[in-house]
């Protein structure tokens, strides 16, 4: 599968822009640290994961992560692929633990790459560009910012990958100023 593949399986399933920039930015976010983290032969796996990880979250949010085994099974997708979907939702909605380093980075990143992007709304620039990692620990450590992101499954997936909570926020914050201008390409995956 590639990346228009993955992007034309998403959109069967999503419709909200939300959701589908939020499915654009966290494959791009996995491609940069493929390349970053010495896996770029399989960067175009880890970005389609990343755009698949929430194929299920819109139309079955109650069974997020456990429907998607049933949806991607059905479009024939393969099973390393299905289960990097399914294990970024590892003891919160399934029993799926995450195994390969790019499992891990998704657990990890799914929600900062939504803090992350909140913060840079605030910005006057409207970029992470220009964000310090000291702007975002801030906000992080601000529970009313961005609430809907869950710090302790960040905490979590930080830990899991054997960095501080600071060395993610840092990796991903460059990861995701990296990338910003293709999230911003609504037509990227056209």
């Amino acid at each position: 599968m590639n990346q228009k593949q993955a992007w034309a399986l998403l959109q069967e399933y999503n419709k909200e822009p939300f959701h589908l920039r939020h499915a654009q930015t966290v494959g791009l976010v996995l491609r940069h640290f493929a390349e970053a983290e010495g896996f770029g032969e399989e960067a175009d796996f880890w970005e389609c994961v990343g755009l698949l990880h929430d194929i299920d979250f819109e139309l079955y949010p109650e069974e997020h992560c456990v429907k998607a085994l049933e949806i991607l099974r059905s479009h024939g997708v393969d099973e390393r692929m299905i289960h990097a979907v399914a294990s970024h939702g590892n003891g919160v909605c399934i029993d799926l633990p995450p195994e390969h380093r790019m499992e891990k980075i998704l657990f990890a990143v799914d929600e900062l790459t939504g803090l992350i992007g909140a913060a840079a709304l605030m910005r006057p620039s409207k970029s992470a560009k220009d964000m310090e990692l000291k702007s975002l620990k801030k906000k992080f450590k601000d529970k009313k910012f961005a609430a809907g992101c869950d710090r302790d499954i960040i905490a979590r997936g930080a830990e899991d990958l054997g960095l501080t909570v600071d060395e993610l926020l840092e990796k991903t914050l460059a990861a995701y100023a990296a990338v910003e201008d293709d999230i911003n390409n609504d037509d990227y995956y056209a």
